[in-house]
């Protein structure tokens, strides 16, 4: 298992393999899906919460169980890929992606709603570890393969900025259900494609597929994810401690375990790779500096400036044209300054644009929002395809799917923590507005429940209710965009001295 460590440009011939990039394109139709699945559901929510009648608690699980479930699984199915052939898991997860879709179109019942979002989960944490695992089978040139990640970063990144206008046109002519609809017939071109051009690859000598260890990263990812979600919503509590504490002992065991195994689900030695190690924490604090502005701006947008989800998803355009532009020259500007120039410079080019949106009040004009949005967007695109970039060239191509499945549970957590920590500024913040006699309680517990409080108030009181909330909200939003635009300045500087000397040909 020394190869491990191993550069890959000493373990494998160069070479260029025939219809490789006919074969990235069925690749970017699945990084498409799930990127518009993961931003459609929130402009949904109102709708099904109006058709369903969920309570309060079912409504948090029908928006985080997806998110709890594929954080728990994206290190196994990363690992089952290895072993059983990433095109057969790919296609397999695909196919169950678009039928489970069906499931969440037509649920009936909050019940059966959390059931279909919960095995999309499972279904969609085969995707994004299969798509990077293949391109780097399929890359062997390290300037072709960055440009290939390129390619999927930017696919990725248009798809968040695709899933709010699709959703938002659908919804504003449809049922709710058709955001979920869409998925079928990209999948079904995924599938049909797929089985023709994508190559099938696989670690020769993988071992067996430890299930306890499967069992154990389950459990440890989503009680701790659980219990930094539930934290930021409801505090600190016992019994939420005890799940937290249950998860990090599941993770301990898991990491324990894989280091005593003979063929571990997860080889923690690709955390000695300085590279490897110094991407993944790179990715995790980004993710989490970014969760404050990603989680709360479309908020701001249609619940203090007043847009229409449509209108709030076309503002937010300018960091997906940014991401797009910045990710396809990633890889060309690592080689032509370096790969820390590049992640450093992304990074503090989004601390920089968060710290622009400390200023903003309920009136702030679009042109300051838009220009921190498309920096922010050019500076995650630069970071993340790098990376990315760097996290596949430090791994031998056998270990390609787990490799990249420790990527994406960075992302997962990072949004995690994120949303715990900067959630729990804004919240923190805006519950302590003053508020007119007669206000319901239950408006300091979010701005929409402030909205929707109002609707039922005489005139006067509403607008005095909703000028306090939206000031109070606005304040929260400033202060944690300050701190996350701190933790990415932060970050910026420790990938400066972790990424020395890193080169996206796997040596260091």
């Amino acid at each position: 298992m020394t190869s491990t460590l191993r550069p890959a440009t000493t373990t494998e011939a160069v070479t260029k393999r025939p219809g490789r990039w006919l074969a990235l394109s069925v690749l970017v139709l699945a990084v498409l899906l799930v990127a518009v699945d993961a931003t459609v559901l929130g402009l949904a929510t109102p709708y099904i919460s109006e058709d369903l009648n969920p309570t309060g608690s079912q409504l948090l699980w029908i928006g985080d169980v997806y998110s709890f479930v594929i954080a728990g699984l994206l290190v196994s199915m990363g690992s089952l890929g290895d072993r059983i052939g990433r095109k057969r898991i790919l296609l397999i997860g695909a196919t169950a992606f678009g039928a489970i879709s069906v499931l969440n179109a037509y649920a009936t019942t909050p019940e059966m709603m959390i059931l279909a979002r919960a095995l999309l989960g499972v279904a969609g944490a085969t995707l994004m570890p299969a798509t990077l695992a293949l391109i780097r089978n399929l890359f062997h040139d390290p300037r072709e393969r960055s440009l290939a990640v390129g390619i999927w970063g930017a696919t990725a990144s248009a798809g968040t900025a695709i899933g709010p206008i699709a959703g938002g046109f659908l919804l504003e002519h449809f049922w709710w259900g058709s955001v979920f609809l869409i998925n079928l017939p990209v999948m079904a071109v995924l599938v049909l494609v797929g089985i023709k051009l994508l190559p099938e690859s696989k670690n020769p000598n993988p071992g067996p597929w430890d299930l306890i260890s499967v069992g154990l990263s389950l459990v440890g990812m989503i009680a701790v994810v659980y219990a930094v979600k539930e934290t930021a919503t409801h505090g600190f509590g016992w019994a939420i401690l005890g799940v937290g504490a249950l998860g990090a002992g599941a993770l301990y065991w898991f990491v324990h375990r894989q280091l005593t195994l003979p063929t571990p689900l997860l080889d923690m030695r690709l955390f000695r790779n300085r590279g490897f190690s110094a991407a993944v924490l790179a990715d995790l604090l980004t993710i989490l500096g970014l969760s404050g502005l990603v989680f709360f701006l479309s908020q701001y947008l249609q619940l203090v400036q007043g847009r229409s989800p449509l209108e709030a998803g076309l503002a937010e355009l300018p960091a997906a044209v940014g991401a797009v532009a910045a990710g396809l020259i990633a890889g060309w500007a690592a080689r032509r300054w370096s790969v820390r120039a590049v992640v450093s410079g992304g990074l503090a080019a989004v601390g920089v644009a968060l710290a622009s949106l400390t200023v903003i009040d309920q009136s702030t004009g679009y042109p300051l929002l838009g220009t921190a949005l498309l920096v922010v967007g050019i500076g995650a695109g630069f970071s993340f395809t790098v990376t990315a970039d760097v996290i596949l060239s430090s791994v031998p191509k056998e270990q390609a799917g787990s490799a990249s499945a420790v990527s994406e549970t960075a992302y997962e957590l990072g949004a995690a923590l994120g949303i715990a920590v900067l959630g729990s500024i804004v919240t923190g913040v805006y519950r302590g507005f003053t508020a007119p006699a007669g206000t319901p309680e239950g408006a300091h517990e979010s701005l929409g429940a402030a909205v929707e409080s109002a609707a039922g108030m005489p005139t006067q009181q509403a607008q005095a209710l909703l000028a306090s909330a939206r000031e109070s909200f606005v304040d929260g939003l400033t202060i944690a965009a300050g701190a996350g635009a701190a933790v990415l300045l932060a970050t910026a500087c420790a990938a400066w001295f972790l990424l020395r000397n890193q080169r996206l040909d796997g040596r260091p």
